[in-house]
């Protein structure tokens, strides 16, 4: 899989921006807009990092396939670890839907779990693109090997 230096440009940036953007929102990253009324933890900074990075990872596949129907899953992904990260009881969202004490009851256990299958899910994504593609590179590369010498090109795998 050949990545030109434009798209580890541009997932750099989206890794960079997903991480600010995200630790911004969710108050991971103090600022003087939103105050976090849940304690931050290790784990937040990790999911945080991970979904960050996958996203980042994700574009830089992204631009290089033709295939691009699971973006679907990058969005799960991506959703998933925002909730992960996220505190329960800022997010109006949620607070609309749900009271505070359902919140922190039902959603605030269940974060590190939300944070492991979003992770898992965006890991598992980047994998099998890359594999797929590999598997594609792969062929391309016995076919233009058998071209050079003169033979016909190879159809199976």
């Amino acid at each position: 899989m050949d990545i030109s230096k434009r798209q580890v440009g541009k997932a750099t940036i989206v890794a960079v921006g997903a991480f600010i953007v995200f630790g911004v929102v969710t108050a991971l990253i103090p600022n003087p807009f939103y105050i976090r009324k849940v304690p931050r933890t290790p784990l937040d900074y990790l999911f945080l990092s991970l979904t960050s990075g996958l996203l980042g990872v994700y574009v830089a596949q992204r631009s290089n396939s033709v295939d691009q129907n699971d973006s679907r899953f990058a969005v799960l992904g991506s959703a998933g670890g925002f909730l992960a990260f996220g505190c329960p009881i800022c997010n109006a969202f949620l607070l609309a839907l749900f009271s505070s004490s359902a919140l922190m009851t039902y959603l605030d256990p269940l974060r590190p779990v939300l944070g492991v299958v979003s992770v898992v899910l965006l890991g598992g994504l980047v994998y099998v693109r890359y594999s797929r593609t590999c598997r594609r590179c792969r062929a391309e590369d016995t076919t233009d090997e058998a071209l050079s010498q003169g033979g016909e090109p190879s159809t199976h795998q």
